[in-house]
């Protein structure tokens, strides 16, 4: 069974936490301040979460998400994503992140940046457009209707069919958005984001969004 580690444990990586140990995936928690302050979250989570240091979740993971603040992204532990396919969960929040001037004239996206920060990881856009807590709360069995669908994004084709393989699992469809580069149509303020969308709206708004200069 596939191992999901996760890097940052606050509302989107406990969330997906949940939603993986209820679809019967492993977890391995980790952030900032150590394994031991997580105590309480891996005990509410089960037998199937543990907690450790950044890059052991890294090494332990066959899936890894990283979910920590854009401003913090240079903290996690480069070195330890190199081969992993990763999910990143990112949103641009200057007020929150510090201005970022490849992000403010639009020739990076949130992606882009972890994809160059880990140059061997295989980086897949995912779960940056959903509220956290809908996470573990929205997610219906394959072929429901109205199920909601998430959009992905990345270079690596395998790595996105995994990513989208973990997301049928907890509950979602997904709808492939392109590139890296063109993750940024799912970005914070783009019509799709934080919207609940079946597969078949989400391909129908996508053609219809503009980049606009981030705020």
């Amino acid at each position: 069974m596939t191992t999901i580690g996760i890097i940052g444990s606050g509302r989107i990586g406990s969330n997906v936490a949940k939603a993986a140990v209820a679809a019967g995936y492993d977890v391995v928690l980790s952030n900032s301040r150590g394994p031991d302050t997580l105590g309480p979250l891996v005990h509410k989570l089960g037998p199937r979460a543990s907690a450790a240091h950044p890059a052991e979740a890294a090494h332990r993971g066959d899936l890894v998400l990283v979910a920590v603040p854009l401003g913090k992204l240079d903290e996690i532990p480069a070195d330890a994503l190199a081969g992993k396919v990763v999910m990143d969960a990112n949103n641009y929040y200057p007020q929150r992140d510090g201005r970022i001037a490849a992000l403010d004239d639009n020739s990076k996206t949130t992606s882009q940046l972890l994809q160059d920060l880990a140059p061997s990881a295989r980086v897949v856009k995912a779960f940056n457009n959903i509220y956290a807590a809908e996470i573990s709360e929205h997610g219906s069995p394959t072929g429901a209707r109205d199920r909601r669908a998430l959009p992905i994004a990345g270079d690596d084709s395998a790595a996105k069919h995994l990513v989208a393989s973990f997301i049928d699992a907890i509950g979602f469809d997904t709808v492939d958005v392109g590139t890296l580069a063109e993750s940024w149509k799912v970005e914070r303020d783009t019509p799709a984001y934080t919207q609940r969308t079946t597969r078949e709206e989400l391909e129908a708004i996508l053609p219809t969004v503009e980049r606009v200069q981030q705020a």
